[in-house]
């Protein structure tokens, strides 16, 4: 067939091909028919780059920090570091690793060849000797003793124990972001008087910033959490096939103490403080719980704040950044959804599943290690991560534009105000002379009827007008303005405010005080 002839077959296949294809085959087909026939080849050649499944949590969420962390890069990069700091202690305790195999090693940590990598797993079907096999070819001395004593557990597990703990402090660095964001918010409102709700129901008066620092202490205990991780999270150090560290005391001839002094080393070269004491293959899986108890925690943090801006935003008073072009809803113009603070509530919903899976697998390993746990965690542990990562980088953005509406907050106030502060108004005419029990009932009659009216004609609150008028309260009559002052009802609310800021948050932001200048890569797009 002539070249003409041949597009013009294959163009009928593709067509042809349509009709009883799967999915993916349809879309392939469909791609190949488009481009050899219509106007519009290049949208649709483009489009076939997008035939495979993409993660929303990193293409859509994710920022560029946490990926990064939990990338091959991060990753095989770790494994190489690893190896190095195992060929380096065992030269300086004497074994026949020499400081040229070393120093090989530690030229070519990042020359990492991945198809060279990916063609040695395929043909051993292991992944961490592929790797073995990819770096001794670009460091070709130091291939005799690349691995020595270890089990993959050595790279493996040492690997996820450094990447969590390096969230862990991208993580830190985020709270503290927030915890300033949000400091300045509540101290602004501090004297601004709020409803209090209880049930959903309104309840005595509190301010619009000391609603803030309910928020604050929960993410100033997950940030005691996060220290806590960071400070105790042990390296698995050198341990062996099933914990023993059967071969590097047969390597250093039976000599305990050297084979202690090189899980110690290897500890220190990696930047930890210590190793896990006893082992199986792997470190306890208990590990992978706490911490992402940890994360799951900031998880209902984050759910509880963004879920009360979302109420908020529904009455009004709180409404969360919005851009310029932003659309609220496809349909409805005028809308101004709290879509980050929903985005907030979804990732963190799919954040509080997570320690269960952690739990389940911990609680699954047979004796010294079984492999159903390596499926999981490869991905559970990114997922976490990346997920609580995008969560403050929200919180941080919603708390930084987050805009009150003070005279929608006060019109709130006023409308509930008037029976809040019946036993002021009772106490204050009793201390004039007034009958308490006689004045109770007048309350009461008054209250249910201003109530009926409220609810049953939707008309204002004219329980203070029903007062006002009422002669057995002339005592008050003068000062019914003074008394019916929101910021007499909130308490040492404001107070609370600086309290809390004085004792527990500003100790934070200057122990963190650099934090506080770190740039993160990027911002909210979506």
């Amino acid at each position: 067939l002539s070249p003409t002839d041949t597009c013009v077959t294959m163009h009928a296949f593709a067509r042809a091909s349509l009709r009883n294809a799967t999915p993916f085959a349809a879309a392939v087909a469909s791609g190949f028919a488009v481009h050899h026939g219509s106007e519009a080849s290049a949208p649709r050649m483009e489009a076939k780059k997008h035939t495979k499944y993409e993660h929303p949590l990193v293409e859509r969420y994710a920022t560029k920090e946490m990926s990064y962390l939990w990338s091959p890069e991060k990753k095989f990069s770790t494994w190489r570091a690893l190896w190095i700091a195992l060929a380096q202690a065992e030269h300086e305790m004497g074994l026949p690793v020499t400081k040229e195999q070393v120093d090989a090693m530690k030229a070519n940590q990042f020359n990492i060849d991945y198809a060279v990598a990916a063609k040695y797993e395929s043909k051993f079907r292991h992944d961490v000797m592929g790797h073995v096999h990819a770096f001794g070819e670009v460091a070709p001395i130091a291939m005799p003793v690349i691995h020595l004593g270890a089990t993959s557990c050595y790279v493996g597990d040492n690997t996820d124990l450094i990447q969590m703990r390096e969230s862990l402090v991208l993580i830190r660095r985020k709270l503290v972001q927030l915890l300033s964001i949000m400091r300045a918010f509540a101290l602004e409102h501090k004297d601004l008087p709020t409803l209090g709700y209880t049930h959903y129901q309104p309840a005595q008066l509190t301010t619009v910033g000391k609603r803030c620092t309910l928020w604050m202490q929960d993410l100033l205990l997950d940030l005691e959490e996060v220290d806590r991780q960071i400070e105790t999270m042990p390296m698995r150090g050198v341990k062996g096939t099933t914990g023993t560290q059967a071969s590097f005391l047969d390597l250093f001839d039976g000599d305990h103490d050297k084979v202690k002094a090189l899980d110690k080393r290897i500890v220190e070269l990696m930047g930890f403080k210590k190793s896990i004491p006893v082992s199986g293959q792997t470190y306890t899986r208990k590990l992978d719980t706490t911490a992402l108890n940890c994360l799951a925690g900031v998880g209902s943090s984050a759910y509880k704040m963004a879920g009360d801006v979302r109420l908020l935003a529904n009455l009004k008073e709180v409404e969360e950044p919005f851009a310029k072009n932003q659309i609220g809803s496809s349909a409805m113009a005028y809308k101004r959804n709290p879509m980050r603070s929903e985005r907030v509530c979804s990732l963190s919903r799919y954040l509080l599943t997570l320690p269960q899976a952690a739990a389940n697998t911990h609680a699954n390993q047979w004796f010294e290690r079984t492999l159903d746990d390596s499926a999981i965690r490869r991905i559970t542990l990114p997922e976490a991560f990346l997920a609580t990562d995008v969560i403050l980088t929200l919180l941080m953005n919603i708390a930084d534009g987050m805009h009150v509406w003070p005279k929608v907050v006060h019109s709130h106030v006023m409308a509930e105000l008037p029976f809040m502060a019946t036993e002021n108004i009772l106490m204050a005419c009793v201390k004039a002379g007034g009958d308490r029990q006689e004045l109770h009932e007048k309350i009461r009659v008054h209250s249910m009827a201003a109530g009926a009216r409220v609810k049953g004609e939707g008309v204002p609150n004219d329980l203070i007008d029903r007062i006002r008028a009422d002669p057995a309260f002339s005592t008050v009559h003068g000062s019914l303005e003074t008394i019916m002052d929101p910021s007499n009802f909130v308490g040492r609310a404001p107070q609370q405010v600086e309290d809390f800021m004085r004792d527990e948050i500003d100790p934070i932001l200057i122990k963190y005080d650099s934090l506080l200048s770190e740039k993160s890569l990027d911002n909210v797009n979506v």
